[in-house]
């Protein structure tokens, strides 16, 4: 088969755009014709524009990989808040009390535990970065394919066909290219939807997250550049609905009340939205020239902000490995290679996955006596500083079978070879 491109990668969000820029940065993989297929317009915020409901609490690794691709200075400019601490509590103790979790950078003798960044900035900074490193974008969606030995036939939404030697699904949770492939999923809902605000504090958040386990779910304030806090509430759907339907006036003395009021006075400075939570795990991260990343392999409960973080790391991870397989004449849709990936990656998220799972289920659960032992629990941790720290490393993408291209800076070559 004649191929048109090497790896065609579908889905140009956060993390398609950044493995397509972390292949074009990568002196291993920069000869490597690769095509990025995302329908939806993307541009850059400009700089009046207020920040999109949208955010992510990227983590030390998913730092490095935009420092890697150059997009960082960019995301950065936008605004990239850092937070210093996590503060953890139930809601039937008080933030501070000896039941209460904290987490310092500090006490690992980091600068931050991550940056909390707009998600459309960070899509538009690595797709830049990556059509300046040679990869072709192109407008449109998948409509079909078919996986052969010898690559892959991608018929898009606009009739036309695109032969690939690999395929890379980085289309989301709902991915087409999954579908298409007879890639089946476990998961199931959590009878939760998540309300997503920007809100004012009457006190500074002192660059902290904050965390509150309600019996409904976890309600969390993220730390914002411009001084506001991003809310994320995990509730019941009904009292998903009835919040978004309050004025603006009674949601912010909710809001301010189930926060135990620990930054004060809340007022909302956006619209709200919301959207249902699931949890999802492909069965099988590869097929025949055909391969996973993102939320196309896992879609994760939101309580850890891990999502877009496992994300960057399954990225790195598929980097590497083509990389490693070039240098010794494969080619990037060899199988042994993408079964490699899936092990490592698997072992990696199922992991995660299972404890946010747990987290959620157990921080969730209602009856007093569970509480306790949760209180209990937060203060054992608290206490424990070996547990803490790696639980902090492990957050910050530190620990772990971390990509190489993660724990420090390889060669990096930002153009194509003549």
């Amino acid at each position: 088969m004649k191929h048109d491109f090497d790896i065609v990668i579908v889905g140009g969000g956060m993390v398609g755009a950044g493995l397509a820029a972390l292949l074009g940065a990568r002196a291993a993989t920069v000869a490597l014709r690769v095509a990025v297929l995302e329908p939806r317009p993307v541009r850059f915020p400009d700089p009046a524009e207020p920040w999109d409901l949208r955010v992510s609490a990227l983590s030390r690794a998913s730092q490095r990989l935009l420092e890697l691709t150059a997009a960082w200075p960019r995301v950065a400019e936008r605004g990239a808040g850092p937070y210093e601490r996590m503060v953890i509590w139930d809601e039937r103790s008080e933030p501070g009390r000896e039941e209460t979790l904290c987490f310092d950078a500090a006490e690992i003798g980091e600068p931050n535990l991550g940056h909390v960044v707009e998600n459309r900035a960070v899509q538009a900074a690595l797709l830049d970065r990556a059509i300046a490193c040679g990869a072709t974008l192109l407008r449109v969606g998948v409509e079909s394919l078919e996986a052969g030995d010898e690559g892959v036939s991608v018929t898009t939404d606009d009739g036309r066909k695109v032969a690939a030697a690999l395929v890379i699904a980085a289309d989301g949770v709902n991915s087409t290219v999954r579908r298409l492939a007879g890639i089946t999923t476990r998961g199931w809902a959590y009878g939760q939807e998540a309300v997503v605000a920007h809100l004012v504090t009457e006190q500074p958040h002192q660059r902290t997250a904050w965390q509150r386990f309600l019996s409904t779910g976890p309600l969390a304030l993220l730390p914002l550049a411009d001084g506001r806090v991003s809310l994320v509430w995990s509730t019941t759907p009904e009292r998903a609905r009835e919040l978004a339907g309050l004025d603006d006036e009674s949601f912010g003395a909710c809001v301010s009340e189930a926060s135990a009021g620990v930054l004060g006075r809340l007022s909302p400075g956006t619209a709200r939205a919301c959207f249902p939570l699931r949890l999802l795990h492909a069965l099988a991260y590869a097929g025949p020239r055909i391969v996973l990343v993102g939320d196309a392999a896992h879609g994760v409960h939101p309580l850890a902000g891990q999502g877009v973080n496992l994300g960057f790391l399954d990225c790195a991870a598929l980097a590497q490995l083509l990389g490693d397989a070039i240098g010794r004449g494969a080619g990037p849709g060899d199988r042994a290679v993408l079964r490699r990936y899936e092990r490592w990656r698997k072992a990696e998220n199922v992991p995660a996955m299972l404890l946010m799972d747990g987290l959620q289920r157990l921080f969730s659960a209602g009856h007093p006596l569970l509480s306790r032992v949760r209180r209990t629990g937060l203060g054992l941790v608290n206490r424990a500083r070996p547990l803490k720290r790696t639980l902090m490393e492990r957050a910050l993408g530190l620990s772990g079978e971390v990509p190489q291209l993660l724990a420090g800076p390889p060669p990096i070559s930002r153009r194509r070879p003549a």
